[in-house]
């Protein structure tokens, strides 16, 4: 099933496997294209279960050039040690940014640095590779990345900001496995703001999963607006949000 409100494409699929793997399929045909016009493409990837048929559709994909791709992620915990298994960046590491001969791969996280000069330095990257593709996901309460209703904002003059964590989101972490107890997930995090994200050409949204099912109907029908960050996809020109039966039951 597809169907259209606003600017953007919301697809849904049979299974998570097949709404991953179109997702990945298109992704990386917009690759090839980009490269193919540009020379060189600039990338920023989501970190999450969520994510996870989709970029092993991307590092199986044929006819791509990744010497020609430099890639980003989107967002951070503050805490955790540097080879935790569930920072954001060590996610990646091991899924994508290890598999494929990237031209760049620039990480949020770097040992001895704090906060403040994490976020000048990831300024200047950004500022220096105007983001062509965003690989993303939504959150329980339609965050995109940590920009979570009570922090997102939609005109913010900033690339990258600490934020902190509410329980609904922290609780996410938990039911995604990614740690045993919401005491164990970090209360702040680094995270892309809305307008960097949005600023990008192409957005590829995946969303499976029956947990996500009201932010999937709340990105499509709420007012846009910060109360449902996700909203802001619905005025960008290049937006597809691919979803499965789980997550898209109440758009069916």
């Amino acid at each position: 099933m597809e169907l259209k409100k606003d600017k953007l494409t919301v697809k849904i699929f049979e299974t998570r496997d097949a709404m991953g793997e179109a997702a990945g399929t298109e992704a990386a045909a917009k690759i090839r294209e980009l490269i193919e016009k540009k020379g060189e493409v600039n990338m920023i990837f989501a970190a999450a279960p969520s994510q996870n048929e989709t970029l092993r559709t991307l590092v199986s994909a044929e006819g791509i050039d990744w010497t020609k791709v430099n890639a980003f992620h989107m967002d951070e915990y503050i805490g955790l040690s540097a080879d935790a298994p569930q920072g954001f960046g060590n996610f990646l590491k091991e899924r994508l940014f290890d598999l494929l001969p990237f031209r760049s791969v620039q990480y949020i996280y770097a040992e001895g640095e704090t906060a403040e000069e994490t976020m000048e330095r990831y300024t200047r990257q950004i500022s220096e590779h105007p983001i062509d593709i965003v690989c993303l996901g939504i959150g329980e309460n339609g965050h995109i990345a940590f920009n979570d209703p009570w922090v997102a904002d939609f005109n913010d003059k900033e690339v990258i900001k600490k934020v902190p964590l509410d329980e609904v989101c922290r609780q996410q972490q938990v039911n995604d496995g990614c740690f045993e107890r919401i005491e164990d997930v970090p209360k702040y995090a680094l995270t892309l703001t809305v307008p960097t994200l949005f600023n990008a050409d192409y957005l590829f949204c995946t969303v499976p999963a029956k947990t996500k099912a009201e932010a999937v109907y709340n990105t499509v029908n709420c007012e846009i607006s910060e109360e449902v960050p996700a909203t802001i996809m619905r005025r960008h020109e290049n937006a597809v949000m691919y979803c499965d039966r789980d997550s898209g039951a109440k758009l069916l």
